[in-house]
């Protein structure tokens, strides 16, 4: 929470956010999404076992579409990234392939051009001390810390990334006011 706050550079917090929320999941992949308007823009994408580390407004861009919050005025519920922003809650899934109540298409689709495989998916809403979201932070394929193996997230993390999150919130919001 100290090193969050002192942060002054937004990319650089935005970095450590996920590198932090990464490094106590034990998760292979990581995304930090940030509301713009009506939808939540990738800002950071990493996924380490594919030596994938792109960030907006880098030379390494970003090219995935954003994810709508909002489809024909309906709040879009079927992705999980805008589920949790509109739900403000947290999304834990083992197996992606095997969730029914959300669109995995488009990673689905990520999968079949890179040969990954996506299983667990833990997405936690970035919320100010308002309620409002600010963002996404959502993390892929937990590993055992002795196998390797991909397992679904521990249900015990979940609280430390809830608050890893809350700090976050805080010190983007912070950023974005002193801004």
């Amino acid at each position: 929470g100290i090193a969050l706050s002192a942060e002054k550079n937004t990319h650089s917090l935005m970095e450590r956010i996920l590198l932090e929320a990464k490094s106590l999941s034990n998760a292979d992949g990581g995304t930090l999404y940030l509301k713009d308007g009506d939808q939540l823009k990738f800002e950071i994408i990493r996924t380490d076992s594919l030596d994938i580390s792109h960030q907006r407004n880098s030379d390494d861009e970003i090219s995935l579409p954003p994810v709508p919050l909002y489809i024909d005025n309906q709040p879009n519920l079927k992705q999980v990234a805008s589920n949790a922003a509109h739900s403000g809650k947290t999304i834990n899934i083992a197996d992606a392939y095997k969730a029914k109540d959300f669109d995995f298409s488009g990673t689905k689709l990520f999968d079949q051009g890179t040969g990954y495989r996506s299983q667990s998916f833990l997405t936690v809403p970035l919320k100010n001390h308002q309620g409002e979201c600010l963002g996404v932070l959502q993390l892929l394929n937990a590993k055992h810390p002795q196998t390797g193996k991909i397992i679904a997230f521990p249900t015990d993390i979940q609280p430390i990334i809830e608050a890893l999150a809350s700090q976050a919130a805080v010190a983007l919001e912070n950023d974005l006011l002193l801004k």
